[in-house]
């Protein structure tokens, strides 16, 4: 198995691995037929910068653990944040007496050993960033300062925080698989608020990244928090009307994880999705294609294996507009009659193949109606499809930009929304592991005055 390991880590990695040994013998030894463990410990910083003055400086050390037990098709749980030898025993012991008194679960069990990560490739997910509190504070101050002096319309600020995470995580079962990798990751942000007249507005901007050399410079991420407030000041309420809808590229990044989360095992075998026996059927037009990379290097959700153990490799989930795979654990695969994705713990690093023109060739493809650059409330029905969120933008006429709008709401169906796609945009801008351009919409209901 390759070491993922620096040599500074490759010590605390080995303690974490001896637990995880640990565990699984303990539960062994009380009589387990099959046990898995995951360990993790982290250790972080976080300032907080406002109005030029420090409001929070918080370090942080946690760790934790959690098994679980098999009896048979018996399964039982427990966690701890103790890694001492004796805590080890208890929540092992805890955990077997929960197994002995829940019910039988066909479907309970460790994923088939086969399929169990072999080799872990370097991702390069380990970038540790030994930046002071002196330094912290300067880049917050200097994010936010940068925000403060865009615009004279700018006159206050929530604050602009910098955060720096380093983590490992080691899981195992009792098939002999014991993996782990250490791993990092590092945001700055800033939201500031805006007054025109009697009218204020508030909007930010933010960075990420797994090492501090892809962070968007303090200066930019301030600059781009101020110019989005400005923009909103004046904004208007529409009247309700039909229309077709852009969705700027971090708001259609939400609509392909709707798609997700109706493709996911639980959602399927609770029949709690409007996408139920859609595998193989078309859900977009012919020129989507949505591909799913776990192993892209320095990518902010990779993962050389999911959280059963279970080897990670790219996959298509759409191609064509056509639906290919669901996503998938071991349980849920097992309760569907199906194999595991190796989508424990979610989708790693999706992205939607983009198109070729860039954001003001959108609005023109757009020519008259709703650019979307903001969605609030939940209001998305994961079993019928519904969608109807509260949003704001700008309201566009012939391909130019007239007026931003606000309290309004868009309605339609997801399904709908989906085959509905006219054109995805290049217009990729944001920091995540969701990667799309913006979305066209031929037709939304919006719902204003």
């Amino acid at each position: 198995m390759a070491n993922l390991a620096t040599a500074d880590t490759t010590e605390q990695l080995q303690r974490l691995e001896q637990s995880i040994d640990r565990l699984l013998s303990e539960a062994k030894r009380c009589g387990a037929t099959a046990a898995e463990a995951v360990v993790s410990a982290s250790t972080g910083l976080e300032v907080a910068v406002r109005m030029g003055e420090i409001e929070t400086v918080e370090h942080t050390r946690d760790h934790g653990l959690g098994v679980t037990v098999y009896f048979g098709k018996r399964k039982g749980s427990a966690s701890t944040s103790d890694l001492t030898p004796q805590a080890l025993e208890d929540a092992v012991a805890q955990a077997c007496t929960i197994a002995r008194h829940t019910q039988e679960d066909p479907c309970a069990g460790l994923a088939p050993a086969e399929l169990m990560a072999r080799e872990l490739p370097s991702l390069d997910l380990d970038h540790p960033w030994g930046i002071s509190v002196d330094g912290a504070v300067r880049l917050a101050t200097d994010c936010e300062d940068a925000a403060r002096a865009q615009d004279n319309r700018i006159i206050n600020s929530e604050g602009a925080s910098l955060s720096t995470h380093a983590g490992l995580k080691v899981y195992g079962n009792s098939h002999g698989f014991v993996g782990g990798y250490p791993s990092t990751r590092h945001g700055l942000s800033v939201a500031v608020v805006g007054k025109s007249g009697d009218e204020m507005q508030r909007d930010y901007w933010w960075t990420s990244a797994r090492a501090p050399e892809d962070l968007e410079a303090a200066e930019s991420v301030g600059r781009r928090a101020a110019e989005r407030t400005v923009a909103r000041l004046g904004g208007r309420r529409l009247g309700t009307r039909r229309a077709p809808v852009l969705f700027r590229a971090e708001q259609a990044a939400g609509l392909l994880r709707h798609l997700c989360g109706a493709i996911s095992g639980s959602a399927l075998y609770r029949k709690m999705s409007f996408l139920l026996d859609q595998l193989g059927e078309p859900l977009f037009p012919v020129f989507v294609q949505v591909q799913e990379d776990p192993l892209r290097p320095r990518g902010l959700a990779s993962a050389p294996f999911d959280g059963d153990g279970v080897a990670t490799a790219p996959k298509t989930i759409v191609r064509d507009g056509v639906l290919q795979t669901y996503l998938l654990d071991h349980y849920a695969g097992c309760r569907l009659g199906m194999t595991t994705t190796g989508n424990a713990g979610g989708v790693r690093n999706l992205s939607l193949r983009m198109g070729d023109k860039d954001r003001a060739e959108m609005l023109q493809a757009l020519d008259t109606g709703l650019f979307v650059t903001e969605l609030m409330g939940q209001g998305v029905n994961n079993v019928t499809g519904d969608y109807s969120r509260g949003a704001s933008g700008f309201w566009v006429e012939n391909g130019v930009i007239q007026y931003p709008v606000e309290e309004i709401t868009i309605a339609g169906n997801l399904k709908d929304m989906f085959k509905g796609l006219v054109e995805i945009g290049n217009d990729h801008d944001f920091c995540g592991s969701t990667t799309t351009g913006s979305w066209l919409i031929d037709k939304m209901t919006i719902a204003g005055e």
